[in-house]
């Protein structure tokens, strides 16, 4: 299906969304990370025929078009995409988030259980624990919005992707065509989802044991700082499997479609 726009809550939010198969099929939301979009994940949709498969741009990406900074917090985000499934008529769905995305499912978990069947999570965080930590990170992220705004685009992404957090990603065949599809964002756009959605002013998800649906956290042995997060997350939450796949980072939908594909459809089903 192409792309449509949906406006949910009252104009504050003109969601850019498509949805791939039956409709009639278990539904599985999707949620990119930061400065991709909506077709990120369509390696890995192409190989779950047995889904119905919706994803959607998040405020600050994409066409997804946001009115008033304060729409692009996690608390805000989370309540709109809440109300685009019930436009939708998805009373529950399994969700699927990467990173920034993986975050916000996260949120979308704790918040709002009743919603969904079952989470997967890649490359995520609970956020940071202590104030230090997240004035710290609000500073550097402000940073980098300054950045976005006054120089290159696409000189910030080989500096974004210099992290040694992507070194698998950079090495990746398909590297230049999926720089590409993020030179189709609006830097402006994206700033503002670093300053009102970054990992310093996300809300604490740390509370990981009162979580009762099953979720299944992903990470890439090549990506030490999240197999550290996510260990802690497993060992936290009765309800968390860890899988850490071998030579892979942070990106793994991308490097490693296929065995997503797999690890997908077995938690699933």
């Amino acid at each position: 299906m192409s792309d449509e726009v949906i406006e949910v809550d009252r104009g504050n939010y003109k969601f850019n969304y498509a949805i791939y198969g039956d409709r009639k099929k278990p539904v599985v939301l999707f949620l990119h990370g930061f400065m991709g979009n909506c077709h990120d994940f369509l390696a890995v949709i192409d190989r779950l025929s047995e889904f119905c498969c919706l994803v959607v741009d998040l405020p600050g990406h994409g066409n997804t078009e946001v009115k008033h900074d304060r729409n692009y917090q996690m608390p805000n985000t989370a309540g709109a995409l809440i109300k685009l499934l019930q436009e939708l008529n998805i009373q529950q769905c399994f969700l699927v988030g990467y990173s920034m995305g993986g975050r916000l499912a996260l949120y979308l978990t704790v918040y709002f259980p009743q919603y969904f069947q079952g989470v997967i999570l890649e490359s995520a965080s609970p956020g940071l624990k202590t104030q230090i930590e997240r004035d710290r990170r609000i500073e550097q992220d402000y940073k980098l919005a300054k950045q976005l705004e006054s120089q290159d685009y696409a000189l910030f992404l080989q500096q974004w992707y210099s992290n040694p957090l992507f070194a698998s990603f950079v090495r990746h065949p398909n590297y230049n065509s999926a720089i590409a599809s993020k030179l189709n964002n609006n830097p402006f756009n994206l700033a503002k989802s670093l300053r009102f959605m970054g990992l310093g002013v996300q809300p604490s998800l740390w509370n990981v044991p009162t979580i009762k649906i099953p979720m299944l956290l992903l990470v890439g042995s090549l990506d030490p700082k999240f197999v550290a997060i996510n260990r802690e997350v497993a060992s936290l939450s009765p309800q968390a499997k860890l899988c850490i796949i071998k030579d892979v980072g942070h990106n793994i939908h991308f490097e490693r479609p296929a065995e997503l594909v797999r690890l997908v459809k077995a938690f699933l089903a």
